[in-house]
């Protein structure tokens, strides 16, 4: 498996080029942002000698479509999926993911209906240029019951809309404080096939009853609750090694600098990925 970072939980780094840089310092060895922001910024020959002069990989892009709202809205964004996904493939990156919230104030057969034939397109568009989709369920209780009508939060659930969808590149982003706030277990991750998953997100919740963990208050890995040591086992038990990146929303910004982040990362990491003197 290959340690990422998203740009949730390292604060506010000035560019896509110096988040290359410190991943790269600290051992890391992807980063989820926009492939067509950093050959924007450089030109793809620019952004490829980038990544590679620091060992770096992109290990997903977000899915610039607005698949949740009305079809006007979805229209014009695939025209930016069309250009984002060709950067993606131009810079070597596989992987595009979205998130699904656990509820909706469309009433929810329809809004299924809609989010369907949407969600089939853009992976048919993504197919096109290699690159999987990942769909995230959203785990945390206050979420699904923030809108009107409940939708999907659970890994069982979510995979058997993948199944609806019908495309094969489609599959699971794993993230482990929606697992945690969904009762996951390590025989849940286990059954599964690490072809099923595209990404996978590591983070840490608080020491609370499981029903008041905030999605947006989250902890850096190894500095909560969750068996994030079983969770990457799980994983290796399966066969992925793909990227497994941080994630960490928090209810405020960061006061310590992008440096000391990705340093305090860094260390979560270790205490993770280390177990019984052996490194995954």
């Amino acid at each position: 498996m290959l340690r990422g970072l998203t740009q949730e939980g390292i604060g506010a780094v000035e560019s896509p080029e110096r988040m290359i840089e410190l991943a790269s310092e600290a051992g890391f060895q992807a980063v989820d942002f926009s492939a067509k922001e950093l050959i924007d910024r450089l030109g793809t020959a620019g952004a490829r000698e980038k990544l590679a002069k620091h060992g770096v990989i992109i290990g997903s892009i977000g899915l610039p479509v607005e698949w949740r709202a009305s079809d006007d809205e979805f229209r014009d964004g695939l025209s930016a999926l069309i250009e984002e996904a060709a950067a993606a493939r131009a810079l070597g990156c596989t992987c595009c993911c979205t998130y699904i919230l656990p509820s909706t104030d469309m009433k929810p057969a329809h809004f299924m209906a809609l989010a369907t034939r949407r969600l089939k397109l853009c992976a048919q568009i993504l197919g096109v240029y290699g690159l999987r989709l990942g769909l995230e369920f959203v785990g945390p209780y206050h979420l699904r019951t923030f809108w009107k009508y409940p939708f999907i939060w659970t890994m069982e659930e979510t995979l058997d809309w993948i199944d609806a969808i019908g495309e094969p590149n489609v599959g699971l982003l794993l993230d482990a404080y929606h697992w945690y706030t969904n009762g996951g277990t390590i025989a849940d991750i286990e059954r599964l096939q690490a072809c099923q998953i595209v990404h996978v997100h590591i983070n840490d919740a608080r020491n609370v009853p499981v029903e008041k963990v905030l999605d947006n208050d989250r902890l850096y890995p190894g500095e909560g609750v969750i068996d994030l040591a079983g969770f990457v086992q799980a994983l290796q038990h399966i066969g992925y090694d793909g990227v497994v990146s941080q994630e960490i929303l928090t209810l405020h910004a960061p006061v310590e600098t992008p440096e000391q982040l990705i340093k305090r990362s860094k260390a979560g990491f270790d205490r993770v990925f280390e177990y019984k003197n052996k490194q995954i």
